[in-house]
């Protein structure tokens, strides 16, 4: 009786060359459609946002007097109310969806976004000093948060000892500065004047009631440069999540690609805070979405996207759906984020470990 003793196949170089071309192809192919679905979600909440409502605006309308007509109440309604929310709320959730992201590939934790972190309470509890206690606003405001941000950043990144891989130590220390930071800005509205910590509250919350158009523009400039930048340096993201050994083995610096992410998202989520109010669990909530979205890849321009329609929705939800009272929203994105908070925390209990 013969026995074959034929080897299993070996695919060709030409053949796992194929497999990986498929496999790439699919993976461009999922991304692209991801993000048109992503797009047109936030296209349909930001449409509704601007014409529908208690005062609602035909479709026709709303052109003209985007293109210079005056409509009687419908012009004021659009372009002082409508239109200036739904815009802010896009430019602010593309920031914060974006810097969620790349906090949580980074530092490879789904938990590192810049508002556990305790980075967007550095900035606000120094917008809030420099708006009570020096009655700073616009660029001089923006300037007071990105250097609040900057400074939490780099002491959480000091006082956890990590070298720049994500721990539990690092999330203690965030929450830790954010608690302290929390006691400063409770005790500049004990001693404030009454007016002004009444207004510093509501921009604490985080609101688009009261954006102008010429803090819309500091905002769309933001992100008009540091989106793209951050965008650019997508690849190299994904490297560090294989550890800096690895990223250095693959030709990318570690540290370098680290501290320039690091700071460009500080500076686009200080200089949104600065405008918008630092608006909870936004950098949180995309990041994850996003990923689980794009079958477990990042994707900066997805987070982005997740977070505008977030920050738009939540806005129309806190504006129409909640009964006569106008909630800001970051009163809605907080009542949706905390459970997620906890589905994270409890997930990552099983999966990360201190390092």
């Amino acid at each position: 009786m013969s026995v074959s003793l034929e080897s299993p196949s070996v695919p060709t170089q030409s053949e796992a060359a194929t497999v990986v071309r498929r496999v790439r192809q699919r993976v461009r192919r999922r991304h692209l459609l991801v993000l048109l679905g992503v797009g047109a979600l936030w296209l349909g909440v930001f449409a509704a946002r601007v014409l529908l409502g208690d005062f609602t605006v035909t479709i026709a309308d709303f052109f003209r007097i985007l293109f210079g007509a005056d409509i009687p109440v419908a012009t004021f309604e659009v372009m002082e109310s409508k239109l200036p929310r739904a815009v802010a709320g896009t430019l602010a959730g593309l920031a914060f969806g974006a810097s969620g992201a790349v906090f949580q590939s980074m530092l490879r934790n789904p938990l590192a976004s810049p508002d556990v972190i305790g980075v967007t309470m550095g900035s606000s509890a120094a917008a809030v000093v420099a708006m009570t206690a020096f009655g700073l606003d616009g660029d001089a405001l923006g300037l007071a948060a990105i250097l609040g941000g900057l400074l939490v950043a780099g002491a959480v990144l000091f006082l956890s000892g990590s070298k720049g891989v994500a721990t539990y130590r690092m999330i203690l220390v965030g929450v830790g500065l954010a608690a302290a930071l929390q006691a400063v800005v409770q005790w500049v509205f004990t001693t404030t004047d009454v007016y002004k910590a009444q207004d510093a509250l509501v921009w604490l919350t985080g609101s688009l009631n009261s954006v102008t158009w010429t803090e819309i523009l500091r905002m769309a400039l933001t992100v008009a440069i540091l989106f793209p930048l951050i965008a650019t340096l997508a690849p190299r993201l994904q490297m560090l999540e294989l550890g800096d050994d690895a990223a250095q083995g693959l030709g990318v610096r570690a540290t370098p690609t680290r501290a320039w992410l690091m700071g460009a998202v500080v500076v686009m989520a200080a200089i949104t805070t600065s405008v918008v109010g630092p608006i909870a669990f936004v950098s949180l909530l995309a990041g994850p979405i996003a990923r689980r979205l794009n079958g477990g890849r990042p994707s900066i321009p997805v987070a982005g996207l997740v977070g505008a329609a977030l920050v738009v929705a939540a806005d129309y939800v806190g504006a129409y759906l909640l009964g006569t009272t106008n909630m800001p929203v970051g009163v809605i994105t907080g009542v949706a984020g905390a459970p997620f908070l906890l589905w994270l925390l409890i997930g990552s209990n099983r999966t990360i470990k201190d390092g």
